[in-house]
């Protein structure tokens, strides 16, 4: 992940550039070129591409906040998934999602903590989405998506604390009563943000997502800041040739 500039966006109906990296619709395919930099400790070129086939494209959002500040929106929440980077072991496929997150604010400034979850059912998907928000309320959300695509807020079991991070991290997902989720690969874990894959038991039915914790209050952290602008570089000045 790197910062750019403005200098380095192009944008049409199809494809977004930043960089040397792009994304483009071919088709029904979502196709991701990546040709970065990672940063410390192992700084190394990373290219390669990721295809994505959406089951079904949604037009789905949830607001996260009262006033619509802070959306999610599932694009693709079951995807058929490619991946062929340019290093040893760089290739895989499988199952996976596409969404993001839009805002107008800074999520520390209406959040202190969120946890979310994708967990793929034998009828579709389940996403979860609690948080706490800084105004003392809280969003308890989720949310069924069918396999075509259509959506609709669900019922789920309780908020189930489970083990921390190694940075302490505390995490928490629905679970059935007397079930414990337990991670079962992990894939990022930082002093603010954790990342991983979570096996638990929704409605009877054991499921594996990926789940992720966040905390705002270490985020917005004089000491924690610094450190995102060591792990991610900064090319303010980029060109296109």
């Amino acid at each position: 992940m790197t910062d750019r500039g403005r200098s380095a966006l192009r944008q049409s109906r199809d494809q977004l550039t930043i960089g040397p990296s792009s994304m483009r619709w071919d088709g029904g395919r979502l196709i991701i070129e990546i040709d970065e930099v990672s940063g410390p400790p192992i700084v190394s070129r990373m290219r390669g591409r990721v295809t994505l086939t959406p089951e079904a494209v949604t037009s789905v959002e949830l607001p996260l906040t009262p006033d619509g500040s802070h959306v999610w929106r599932p694009f693709a929440p079951s995807c058929q998934i490619e991946v062929e980077m340019d290093a040893p072991g760089g290739t895989w496929s499988g199952h996976g999602y596409f969404d993001a997150n839009f805002g107008t604010r800074a999520l520390e400034q209406d959040f202190s903590f969120w946890t979310w979850g994708r967990y793929p059912t034998s009828v579709g998907t389940t996403c979860i989405y609690d948080a706490a928000l800084r105004d003392g309320s809280s969003l308890d959300c989720a949310v069924h998506i069918a396999p075509d695509g259509s959506a609709s807020v669900t019922d789920a079991p309780p908020r189930t604390a489970f083990k921390r991070t190694l940075w302490q991290i505390r995490r928490e997902t629905r679970a059935d009563p007397g079930t414990v989720p337990t991670q079962v690969l992990p894939m990022l874990d930082a002093p603010f943000y954790s990342r991983s894959a979570v096996t638990t038991q929704l409605n009877g039915e054991e499921v594996t997502g990926v789940h992720e914790a966040l905390d705002l209050d270490r985020f917005a952290s004089r000491l924690v800041k610094p450190m995102l602008a060591f792990r991610v570089p900064r090319r303010a000045r980029w060109r296109f040739d």
